[in-house]
């Protein structure tokens, strides 16, 4: 039986019951790299690809590479209960989106009262094991995000379209939301990460063992050092050293 049978039976009251007094959003300390952030962080974690119900892959992007490398069973990930956790929230997503879409607005609604209230920034990352335009979908909605100014939402995308759409028309689009996105190398989308880089944007690369200095000219970074660090970088390779299956990838994927 897969995991996502368990809420066939579930209907939009019982999702809506159970978020009564559950999060959507997870709180960065639980996870090991967004707890070393430098901003207090909220995280949305969905089960990724084609991981539901429906047949519809909540990552357009992804590659077999990536798919296979997915962090998605990788530390707490690895848990039943998370998975299920996960499951759970993309049934929800998928299958009563406007309810969804309301509760999360209003899960992030607080989370920017309380940075307000404590004079700080604090930053949220929508897609933790998934690929979606949340900040469209969001303004669709007609509950949109622009004008919480106490939060910096970031995210990593390998859909070279969503990232054209927020670094050259961010001050046009959704009012000039502050969303950073790192584009993600594949085995597949190099030519699309190379452009990236060209175009002064940040792109996230997979590495077997040590980093380097450098690839493909461009200075590379820790990116595990925390995960918000692409708030406070650009123009530059955040990598990252592979983790979980990806040590054992031979897609490409991983460099």
């Amino acid at each position: 039986m897969k995991i996502w049978d368990k809420f066939a039976h579930w209907t939009k009251a019982d999702f809506l019951a159970y978020y009564k007094k559950r999060s959507l959003l997870s709180d960065g300390d639980t996870n090991t790299k967004t707890a070393k952030n430098e901003r207090k962080t909220k995280i949305l974690y969905l089960a990724p690809a084609f991981q539901n119900s429906t047949g519809k892959t909540v990552c357009s992007h992804a590659s077999k590479g990536c798919t296979d490398a997915c962090l998605f069973s990788a530390g707490r990930g690895g848990f039943d209960s998370v998975k299920i956790a996960r499951v759970r929230r993309t049934e929800f997503m998928l299958r009563h989106r406007a309810e969804f879409l309301q509760l999360l607005f209003k899960e992030i609604e607080r989370f920017n009262t309380l940075m307000k209230k404590r004079g700080t920034i604090g930053a949220i990352r929508l897609n933790g094991t998934s690929d979606m335009d949340f900040l469209y979908l969001l303004e669709k909605a007609g509950t949109p995000v622009q004008s919480f100014a106490h939060l910096r939402f970031y995210d990593y995308t390998k859909n070279p379209v969503k990232w054209q759409r927020y670094n050259t028309m961010n001050r046009l689009f959704l009012g000039g939301v502050n969303y950073t996105l790192c584009f993600s190398r594949s085995e597949c989308n190099q030519d699309d990460t190379l452009r990236v880089l060209e175009n002064g944007g940040t792109v996230s690369v997979v590495f077997r063992g040590e980093l380097p200095e450098t690839w493909h000219g461009f200075p590379v970074v820790d990116g595990d050092k925390r995960d918000d660090l692409m708030l406070d970088v650009k123009g530059v390779v955040l990598g990252l050293r592979a983790k979980g299956k990806a040590k054992k990838d031979m897609s490409g994927f991983v460099i």
